[in-house]
Order: C-alpha cells, then sequence, then structure tokens
C-alpha cells in the first residue's frame, strides 16, 4: 500500500473577480505537484489522501471541454478502482463545486462544500478543521488568496494535521485565459519543506504581491503613464522596505521622473548593503536603460 497524503486543502473561485484557485498543506514533502491543479478559465482541483495526480489534469480537461465540476468528478471517480482511498475536490469557472471523500480515508477525513468552494481533509487531529476552514473562508476579507491562506491557518489552529506540518502551496489563475502563462498564472508559490509551511507560505505571498505591483508598474510604463509606474512601485517599495531589488528600481524610477533628491537615500541605502547594485547602476548606460549624465547625478556627493 502506497503512503496517504494527509492533507487539507481549499479549492474556490472568487465570485467578483472569477479568479480560481487552490491551496493545501500537508505533512508531506513538495506536496504542490501532487495535490494542487489550476488552469485560467477553467478550473482548479486538489487531489489528495492516497492522491492519483492524474485527477488533476484530468479533472481541467474535462471542464475545458464545458462539464461541470460535479459531473467530471464523478465520471471520473467511476473509473478509478481505488476511489474508496482518494479525496478529490473541483471548482469550475462557473463556481461549480464538487467533492469526493472515499469511504476509506484514514480518519479523521471529510469535506464540506460551500458556494464556489470545497474544503476538505484527511488525517486530522479531529472532526474541527473543516468547518473552522469553511468558517475562515466565508468570513475572511481581503483577495481569493488571502482568503485561501486563511482557510489553511484556520485549519492548523483547529489542530491540523495529526502529524504536523511539512509543505504548502497555493495556486491561483485568472477568470480567463490570457494566451501567456504568467498573465494566467497570478500567483504559483511552493514551501517544499518547511518546520512552519503556513508562516513561509505567507511570507512568499507578501514577496508575490510586491513583485505583482512592480510589473504592474512595468505595464504602466509601457503605455507611457509614467505616474501609475511610480504609484505601483512606490506601494511595492513601501510592502517590502527592507527589499533591496524593489528599492533600487523604486529609487531609479523616481530618479528619472523628478525625484531625485527622494531617489539618493534610498540609493546609498541600497548601495550600503552591497556594492554590486552600484555596479549594476554603472553598467545601465551602456544598455541605453538610462543616461551617464543621470548616474552622474545619483553619485554626486
Amino acid at each position: 500500500m502506497r503512503r496517504p497524503i494527509h492533507t487539507y486543502s481549499i479549492v474556490a473561485r472568487d465570485s467578483r473577480t472569477g479568479e480560481m484557485g487552490v491551496a493545501v498543506q500537508s505533512h508531506w514533502f513538495s506536496v504542490g505537484p501532487v495535490c494542487a491543479f489550476a488552469m485560467a478559465g477553467i478550473g482548479a482541483v486538489a487531489t489528495q489522501a492516497f492522491a492519483e495526480p492524474l485527477y488533476g489534469p484530468r479533472g481541467l480537461m474535462a471542464m475545458r471541454r464545458g462539464i461541470a465540476a460535479a459531473r467530471a468528478l464523478r465520471a471520473l471517480v467511476a473509473r478509478d478502482p481505488e476511489r474508496d482511498v482518494r479525496q478529490v475536490a473541483m471548482v469550475d469557472r462557473r463556481g461549480r463545486v464538487a467533492a469526493h471523500t472515499g469511504r476509506r480515508c484514514l480518519e479523521w477525513a471529510g469535506h464540506r462544500v460551500g458556494r464556489g468552494f470545497s474544503v476538505q481533509a484527511n488525517m486530522m487531529v479531529g472532526p474541527r478543521v473543516v468547518p473552522a476552514m469553511a468558517r475562515a473562508y466565508r468570513t475572511a476579507r481581503g483577495d481569493l488568496a488571502e482568503r485561501l491562506l486563511r482557510s489553511l491557518e484556520a485549519a492548523q489552529a483547529a489542530g491540523g494535521d495529526v502529524r504536523g506540518q511539512q509543505s504548502a502551496a497555493l495556486v491561483l489563475v485568472a477568470a480567463r485565459e490570457t494566451g501567456s502563462y504568467l498573465g494566467d498564472r497570478i500567483y504559483d508559490l511552493r514551501v517544499e519543506d518547511h518546520p512552519r509551511p503556513l508562516q513561509e507560505l505567507r511570507r512568499l505571498l507578501d514577496l508575490a504581491r510586491a513583485y505583482r505591483r512592480m510589473e504592474t508598474g512595468d505595464e504602466a510604463l509601457a503605455r507611457g503613464d509614467a505616474h501609475g509606474m511610480l504609484r505601483e512601485y512606490g506601494a511595492a517599495a513601501r510592502a517590502l522596505p527592507g527589499n533591496p531589488e524593489i528599492a533600487f528600481w523604486n529609487a531609479l524610477a523616481l530618479a528619472r521622473n523628478g525625484g531625485l533628491a527622494r531617489a539618493r537615500p534610498v540609493f546609498r541605502r541600497v548601495f550600503a548593503r552591497d556594492r554590486n547594485w552600484r555596479t549594476l547602476l554603472e553598467r545601465l548606460p551602456a544598455r541605453g536603460l538610462v543616461t551617464r549624465e543621470l548616474v552622474g547625478r545619483i553619485l554626486a556627493r
């Protein structure tokens, strides 16, 4: 008998934005690739217990053909000779949800389906985990990623996995396919092995949000919207004040757009941490990213 992946997870669709996602935590190394699947404009799948990862791509392909989550899951379960040890949940692009907990999943095991979401768990300390997850998701504020993570945190607070914690993942996809992998996948975060994987997942989510603001700033610059770029870069820098990458590019954006006096102290702090950032600045004119004259003004005492 293969070992079970003792796990709690949530799949959900945001009714306001149409975004879909799956978040999972397990006492198992690198749970994300085994359990968490999502496709922009299609749906999300979580597969666990004595997990069969093929439920992920097969479920998504069925939903891509327009088959509702419940019908897709029923068909997959019916063909699975090991259905009694599977735990699977799906949500489709219309927010229709389905879940299956096999009768031989190790206790405590169960699921709860709500409007646009499903929470499920196996090998938990006790029966309070799943209700706590559902309640946390319904009452949490913020974007879909925040509500997914709050659900996982509530599971852990209610006792969580009987064996403890090890890895976690959060995947969030757009409401529609964009034709771009980066455009389709809003977040794809994995904690492969960590004593406190949910704390680490939250740290990564904070990082990902800040870098996403930087990307939005880049898009604004491409449209010729310098004000929008400065707004997004500035928001990212405030969110992660100790991050030298974000600080450097925010300072450069300020310097190029009339904010040289505000940029200089930021550059000094970045250079004090690592002089290689100064080396990078001095190399930028060779590629036409800034003028040598501006670099000289930034470095002037």
